[in-house]
């Protein structure tokens, strides 16, 4: 199997005044193509530090990271960036839509750093995104006259336009409601077994459980790895909550 995601010896040190703070002290960790792993663990356990560097937001202080068999712990900023458009798909807890731009457009906007690629184009592969999260419907509408739920899909609609290699999901069910939660764990998960590799970051447990594997951190190391047996799914557990009532 295909190690999408392969780091070795990393660490990262911050200096805080004339502290120094370990957050990551010698971390191995390999993700394979057609993963879907939850990265979990407290508040400064070492996680988000990890998702920072694995997008291409950071770099290590010691150690290799290699994504899609592309070395970038050495590479400039420009040269990350480049790597993180072409290569990565982001969804955030706060869906970082563009608030006075329509749906589609948001989507559309990591195609514009290609400039090689015609208008059409782009606007056939946003189309295409929208139509894979189920909102065909809404492609018109500005964030503000979507709910939570679909601000998300369109969040995830622009994390797949540029076809990456893998999704960075940052606590991405934090801001909604157990419902639309478990639709959006449903729409990762029909994702992943078309082939989609992601990294989920979230301290939910039940969330967690939605997922092939999880990684759990604690004060810069990892302290237990370990497949998810007994695997929720997100559509069972969707239609096993009460009807509600209007």
């Amino acid at each position: 199997m295909k190690a999408i995601i392969d780091i070795s010896s990393l660490k990262k040190d911050y200096q805080v005044g004339e502290v120094t703070v370990h957050a990551l002290r010698g971390i191995d960790l390999s993700i394979y193509e057609g993963e879907f792993v939850a990265i979990m663990g407290a508040s400064g356990s070492g996680k988000s530090t990890m998702l920072n560097i694995i997008g291409c937001l950071d770099r290590p202080t010691e150690g290799t990271y290699h994504i899609d068999g592309v070395n970038v712990a050495d590479m400039s900023r420009n040269e990350r960036a480049m790597i993180r458009n072409r290569k990565i798909g982001f969804v955030f807890q706060s869906y970082n839509l563009l608030s006075r731009t329509s749906a589609l457009e948001n989507v559309e906007l990591p195609l514009m750093y290609n400039s090689r690629m015609k208008a059409r184009e782009r606007r056939e592969r946003a189309i295409n995104a929208m139509e894979a999260v189920g909102l065909a419907d809404r492609m018109g509408h500005m964030p503000n006259q979507l709910s939570g739920g679909q601000q998300q899909r369109v969040a995830i609609a622009r994390s797949l336009v540029n076809d990456p290699v893998v999704i960075l999901a940052d606590e991405a069910t934090g801001n909604l409601d157990t419902r639309t939660s478990y639709e959006i764990m449903s729409l990762f998960q029909e994702l992943n077994s078309k082939g989609k590799t992601i990294v989920f970051v979230t301290h939910e447990p039940d969330i967690a459980r939605c997922m092939t594997r999880s990684v759990v951190f604690r004060d810069g190391h990892i302290i237990r790895e370990e497949e998810v047996t007994n695997r929720l799914n997100a559509g069972e557990m969707l239609r096993a909550l009460p009807v509600e009532q209007d």
